[in-house]
């Protein structure tokens, strides 16, 4: 077979063989194959999509939902190649180092591991996603020297942080990974990528200890089955979970489910908008904050973030502030403005004034997961549904990192901010979410805890891995996508040892 095959043209009842299968054609899967590339390992790709959006595919994306309204099922995703790269933002920023530590505050919290097992690949992330010199905080005073001085802050727990952009070569849109990477998969001679084939079932051996093959099926009514040495499971965090779940021949809860925890501790980083208001007393913020601006090979924004030292002390979650639209104050905001100016002995007359808004950290929850449903898809999979949730605790530890970020701006005589959302209802009337599908196969070495472990191996089966941000344990604030290719990156260095 060539690099890139059709499986609606495999006969049914064929049976295939390789070393290496990857399900899902996605930045994780993808950057799975690139890291393979060259290596005497067999890698079979099986891609539900084609190379473009077709809606017969999409459909197999619909279901159901319970709880706080999220956005559709089917809205969420996209499937082809390229998976969620095919209509992200581009947001880059790694995680905190907090982010993988177990905080006394956030029940189920903690990582395997620490931030550090990670940092050796994120410069090769950096540059699989197209978002620059791999710089953030070391680079931050030359784009500072270009546009202007960020906000001078007191003394305290939010700090001047940033956002590096994904542009693909050629494009002013985020790297699409089955766009950019298609050419560079057709030369990988160890590599078969097979489109729109379906995995619709991971059938175990009777022991339950191995996965022995895989079921393929297409949208024509062609079936055929898959022989692989190993396994990864790249398919996103609510296919991961429906494929294992429906996969329940052998283990009745499904595949990786002996302790009922795959599909639970859904998490999403919450997006409300307008949270507050911010007024900068000298005038117009530097333009780095509320656009992206250009510099030194990268595209780059300001946000506020949370540092490691306050998240510990003051037991809030992670979350990242964005200066959005300026505005107009109303005659109350103009008078609350003059009154503090006079107040702390400053001239605000050239006042500028701004919206802020945030993406959040939201504690795990076991009951926020996703469950099979009796309504089936056009291959007969069951369907999902997502019971949603989030807590006013959510909304309260937000709240109390924006009043930092208050107190800290009137200590230093920069400005002030005015809290906008109060209640739960307020808070979700402009709620919004990064589509950011995270925590429903957590990595944890203990079974009873996790799905997978630290080298996101499924516990109890010798030869199934999971790819992607399903096996974050918790979300962080920084958008997943760069920090799932630095994990399967790592997940790739781990195959090549099985592989001697």
């Amino acid at each position: 077979m060539s690099a890139f095959s059709d499986a609606r043209t495999i006969p049914s009842g064929t049976v295939l063989d390789t070393d290496l299968a990857i399900i899902g054609g996605g930045p994780a899967g993808i950057t799975l194959a690139l890291s393979l590339a060259g290596k005497p390992i067999r890698v079979l790709m099986l891609e539900s999509g084609g190379t473009s959006f077709d809606d017969k595919t999409q459909a197999l994306y619909d279901g159901t939902q319970t709880g706080v309204p999220y956005t559709p099922l089917n809205a969420t995703r996209q499937r082809y190649l390229g998976g969620g790269t095919n209509h992200w933002g581009g947001w880059c920023r790694p995680l905190d180092a907090s982010d993988f530590e177990q905080r006394s505050w956030v029940p189920y919290s903690g990582w395997p591991f620490k931030k550090t097992a990670l940092d050796p690949y994120y410069p090769r992330a950096q540059a699989l996603v197209e978002a620059g010199p791999f710089d953030y905080e070391a680079k931050s005073q030359q784009w500072v020297d270009q546009y202007g001085a960020p906000l001078t802050l007191g003394a305290g727990g939010v700090y001047n942080s940033w956002f590096q952009f994904s542009k693909m070569r050629g494009s002013e849109l985020p790297t699409n990974f089955g766009e950019r990477y298609a050419a560079d998969l057709k030369q990988i001679s160890n590599l078969t990528a097979l489109l729109h084939a379906n995995v619709t079932n991971i059938a175990l051996t009777p022991d339950a200890k191995s996965v022995d093959h895989l079921d393929v099926a297409t949208l024509t009514g062609g079936k055929f089955t898959v022989k692989a040495k190993h396994i990864v499971l790249a398919t996103g965090g609510m296919e991961n979970v429906r494929l294992l779940l429906a996969s329940n021949g052998v283990m009745k809860q499904g595949v990786g489910n002996g302790n009922d925890l795959v599909g639970r501790f859904f998490m999403d980083n919450p997006v409300p908008r307008n949270t507050a208001k911010l007024v900068v007393f000298a005038g117009p913020i530097a333009p780095y904050y509320p656009s992206n601006q250009r510099g030194d090979g990268a595209i780059f924004r300001a946000a506020l973030a949370v540092t490691d030292d306050y998240k510990r002390a003051a037991h809030v979650m992670d979350s990242l502030t964005t200066v959005e639209n300026r505005i107009e104050l109303d005659d109350f905001g103009k008078a609350v403005v003059a009154t503090t100016a006079s107040a702390l002995g400053i001239d605000g007359g050239d006042a500028a004034a701004y919206e802020l808004g945030c993406g959040m950290e939201l504690k795990p929850d076991p009951d926020r997961r996703l469950t099979l449903i009796s309504a089936r898809d056009a291959l007969g999979m069951p369907r999902l549904n997502l019971h949603m949730t989030i807590g006013d605790e959510d909304f309260a530890l937000y709240r109390q990192t924006i009043k930092e970020l208050g107190r800290q701006l009137l200590a230093a005589q920069t400005g002030l901010i005015h809290l906008d959302r109060c209640s739960r209802e307020s808070w979700l009337e402009t709620m919004d979410w990064g589509n950011h599908h995270v925590g429903t196969t957590r990595m944890h070495n203990d079974p009873k805890q996790g799905v997978v472990d630290a080298d996101l191996k499924v516990h109890g089966i010798g030869n199934l891995f999971v790819a992607g941000s399903s096996t974050f344990p918790t979300c962080g604030a920084s958008n997943p996508t760069m920090n799932l290719v630095a994990l399967a990156l790592r997940l790739a260095d781990h195959i090549k040892g099985l592989f001697p």
